[in-house]
């Protein structure tokens, strides 16, 4: 078992920066693969970004590449989503996620499975 608690959520205006934190307890964290996923008002669960057991590879959805940045320490159990250049379409609750599916590439996870989730933390993007 593992919980998942997400922090870093608020208000940020356009071209703006804000950086989410995923707090793990319970197992040893560095079993698990984590992931960042959104969802918007109206709209459907999005990936955002995940990162490997070790920190190693990591994975970004298109519409992140370049402006969001995910990173882990296994040592304090948090993996970190420094985002970069918010847009207004950045809106949403933003959820991390643990898997402890073994996939060939970390591409895989983005459809993969994840058992483990958190209960979110709003991102709002507006001047």
């Amino acid at each position: 078992q593992v919980q998942l608690v997400e922090s870093g959520g608020g208000l940020a205006q356009p071209g703006g920066s804000l950086t989410l934190s995923c707090a793990a307890a319970g197992r040893v964290f560095s079993m698990y693969v984590v992931g960042w996923f959104r969802q918007a008002p109206g709209k459907e669960h999005e990936f955002v970004a995940a990162i490997s057991r070790g920190g190693v590879n990591t994975y970004y959805a298109d519409a992140m590449k370049g402006r969001f940045t995910i990173s882990r320490d296994n040592a304090k159990n948090t993996v970190d989503l420094q985002m970069n250049s918010l847009k207004p379409e950045d809106t949403a609750v933003y959820f991390c996620a643990a898997s402890d599916a073994i996939y060939a590439s970390i591409s895989n996870y983005r459809q993969g499975q994840w058992r483990y989730w958190g209960q979110g933390t709003q991102v709002t993007v507006s001047s």
